[in-house]
């Protein structure tokens, strides 16, 4: 198998990341994926698309949407738009978030056949993107599928997303910042358990379905970060309230038994500790990767009051 990496190294891409293993069987591209030439030409050269492509940080969405709007949407159009006319398998890898949000005491869990309500930029945004998928499988046969899966963590994560910024917050001795009053859920999962539901949707999934990828791994905000600061050895109140974010979802939780009973996958990284301090030690051998983008981040945090 050869794989072809397109990217557009934004703000949140570093080739750093794959140079370990591009190669003859590993082949970046640099480039756009709203450039509908350099996709045509990628593409003609593919069996399968897998589409990560996004900009996903909710704040960045909040303060500025159209990024969002653009990648997302236009840079979805332009993939099927390829796919269709090479006859490329597609895949869409999408978030839970176009589901809306959960009240706390609510027993049930999203399913593939919940209707959408998001509601961010972000959020709308990849709704936006999953239509079009479903849209172009319906209409012009694009053998294509969707999944939408829970919050990631693990290394190469951005500091701006939240398990990494705690963290980090602690390594620079900056006080962590917890939003609101903690209690928003998140259903989390690691990334190696994420890419091997991947995985098994692109090479055995049924087309024109949508597939819900999680590890039954909810768990409220200040559960967490008290979680990472016991890992550091840190007292469990050492952080700071901040300001909650607009538009706040209170709960995402994924029930995902139809990828489990259709396709035989299982969640391998199940242990939430376990997977924290694997995660922490790994910002903790890693200064050198995200010490130069950290100022920026707690920057733009700063500007918005968080």
């Amino acid at each position: 198998m050869r794989v072809i990496v397109l990217d557009a190294l934004t703000y949140a891409g570093r080739l750093d990341n794959i140079r370990d293993v591009l190669g003859d069987r590993v082949e970046f591209v640099h480039g756009d994926i709203r450039d509908a030439g350099l996709v045509d030409r990628v593409v003609a050269r593919c069996d399968a698309i897998v589409h990560f492509a996004a900009e996903s940080h909710n704040d960045n969405s909040i303060a500025d949407p159209e990024p969002f709007v653009s990648t997302n949407v236009l840079g979805t159009f332009r993939l099927l738009q390829a796919a269709r006319r090479y006859d490329v398998r597609f895949h869409h890898i999408s978030t839970d978030e176009v589901y809306g949000d959960l009240a706390l005491d609510d027993p049930r869990r999203f399913t593939e056949d919940r209707a959408y309500q998001p509601s961010s930029p972000y959020s709308s945004s990849k709704a936006a993107s999953d239509l079009l998928v479903r849209a172009w499988y319906r209409t012009y046969g694009v053998r294509a599928t969707i999944s939408n899966c829970s919050n990631n963590y693990g290394p190469y994560q951005h500091v701006e997303k939240f398990i990494p910024r705690q963290i980090t917050n602690i390594l620079t001795g900056v006080r962590p910042k917890l939003y609101g009053d903690g209690l928003n859920v998140r259903d989390w999962i690691s990334t190696q358990d994420h890419s091997s539901a991947v995985w098994d949707v692109l090479t055995r999934g049924r087309l024109g379905e949508t597939y819900l990828i999680g590890a039954d791994g909810e768990h409220d905000n200040l559960t967490v970060l008290r979680a990472i600061l016991r890992v550091m050895g840190r007292a469990e109140d050492d952080f700071d309230w901040v300001r909650d974010r607009p538009g706040h979802d209170r709960r995402y939780a994924i029930d995902s038994s139809k990828l489990r009973k259709e396709l035989g996958w299982r969640p391998v990284h199940t242990d939430f500790d376990a997977g924290l301090r694997s995660t922490v030690a790994w910002y903790q051998a890693h200064r050198d990767w995200w010490m130069p983008v950290k100022a920026a981040t707690e920057q733009r945090y700063r500007e918005q009051g968080r």
